[in-house]
């Protein structure tokens, strides 16, 4: 199997031109991303079971990859919710299924928002992973319109081996991320 072509352009384009830009003297300091989480929580599983299988198949579908039930932490009684029930769904991607599933975000699904203007910088965490929320998991062509009775979205975490938000910014802004507006803003 050919490796995927985000990996490719990573090795080749990115990776020089991050380490020209934040002036690293070792390739080994580029930030790279390690992995990216879809998590999908289902508060209405609650009340009924059904709703976490489908949230499952559905990421399964999205992903290529068998996606697994997360399960409540802790219980919550106004939420009828008890310690150990499913409740979301989850999976994480590494290696050439992550590039795949990065490149089908941005080349294929993220273009079929409605009125899309970019993703929002906010997401980052400090610490140089980025969360991305999708609203609607229509906007994914592997998942039928039809088969589906419920809209739901989800959130796309990405991890990196960045120590800064801003470093992170640049890896994902070079991978093809559209970030809303210009410069991100350290405030």
């Amino acid at each position: 199997m050919a490796s995927p072509r985000l990996k490719e352009r990573y090795n080749a384009e990115i990776v020089p031109a991050l380490k020209e830009k934040f002036e690293y003297t070792s390739v080994m300091q580029v930030p790279k991303i390690t992995k990216v989480v879809v998590n999908k929580g289902i508060g209405a599983a609650v009340a009924d079971k059904k709703l976490v299988d489908i949230g499952v198949e559905e990421l399964t579908t999205i992903t290529g990859q068998r996606a697994v039930a997360t399960i409540a932490k802790n219980s919550i009684s106004n939420f009828k919710l008890r310690e150990g029930m499913p409740i979301g769904a989850r999976v994480t991607l590494r290696g050439d299924r992550m590039f795949e599933f990065i490149d089908r975000l941005l080349n294929i699904a993220l273009p079929r928002v409605r009125d899309f203007r970019g993703v929002k910088d906010k997401g980052f965490d400090g610490r140089g992973n980025y969360t991305l929320g999708i609203k609607e998991q229509i906007i994914f062509p592997e998942i039928s319109i039809d088969k589906i009775n419920k809209i739901s979205g989800m959130d796309v975490t990405f991890v990196t081996t960045a120590n800064t938000d801003e470093e992170s910014y640049e890896l994902l802004k070079a991978f093809g991320m559209p970030f809303a507006g210009g410069k991100k803003n350290n405030d």
